[in-house]
């Protein structure tokens, strides 16, 4: 590595922690030591390589890229196992899991209203057809997904959130948001502002996910 090249990564690293983001630089110090790889959406651990691989590049919406689907609910969650933003397992969290169904047929099955927040940006000139969110106050295993249209959002509330520090979760029942905020707080609204809760929330929760990732990629780094 070049002396300039060694300084320009010391002074990102200054200027990260300067700004009070010291959680981010797991990545470039990881650079430095020898590239150990990266999480990358939809495929696990990937190791550092020179060679090319299908699905390198950013952004990352659609990885796994799938085709078009006109029936995205029949079979949602073997279609869409994955979400395609952080890779977390949609079945493990179907009580926060949302889906987008775009108007060209392309769907995103997302963890979250942060992930889901996330695909709404990268695709501004794809017209959502529906959105869908679990529906958290559904009794039984997996939660049934429901149109957000249709949904009350529970909002800040001591329920832990996914992605988010700022828990936000769908019901389809109005009774049933409202017993759940006696319960654990919180305020109520309709989709639109749980949306936009999550767009306020994107730079707090951004650097609270890479911190942890960072956490994760630093332990594993030990245990080699």
């Amino acid at each position: 590595m070049t002396e300039q090249h060694t300084l320009g990564r010391r002074r990102a690293l200054q200027i990260l922690a300067a700004l009070g983001l010291g959680g981010l630089t797991g990545t470039l110090r990881a650079a430095e030591a020898g590239a150990i790889g990266a999480l990358v959406p939809g495929r696990g651990w990937v190791s550092a390589s020179d060679a090319a691989c299908e699905g390198d590049g950013t952004p990352l919406q659609f990885i796994p890229r799938t085709a078009p689907d006109p029936d995205p609910l029949t079979d949602e969650l073997t279609k869409y196992p994955k979400c395609p933003y952080c890779g977390m397992d949609r079945t493990e969290y179907h009580h926060s899991r949302h889906l987008v169904h775009y108007d060209d047929d392309l769907v995103d099955g997302t963890c979250s209203i942060h992930c889901l927040a996330i695909s709404l940006a990268l695709n501004l000139d794809r017209g959502p057809k529906a959105i869908y969110a679990a529906d958290f106050g559904a009794e039984g295993g997996v939660k049934p997904l429901i149109l957000v249209d249709n949904a009350v959002y529970l909002m800040g509330s001591a329920l832990k959130g996914v992605m988010t520090a700022n828990s936000k979760k769908a019901f389809v029942s109005e009774a049933a948001a409202k017993a759940a905020q006696d319960e654990h707080g919180g305020t109520l609204g309709g989709f639109d502002e749980a949306l936009r809760q999550a767009y306020l929330g994107m730079a707090q929760d951004t650097m609270m996910i890479r911190r942890n990732r960072a956490e994760r990629r630093k332990k594993m780094m030990e245990k080699t």
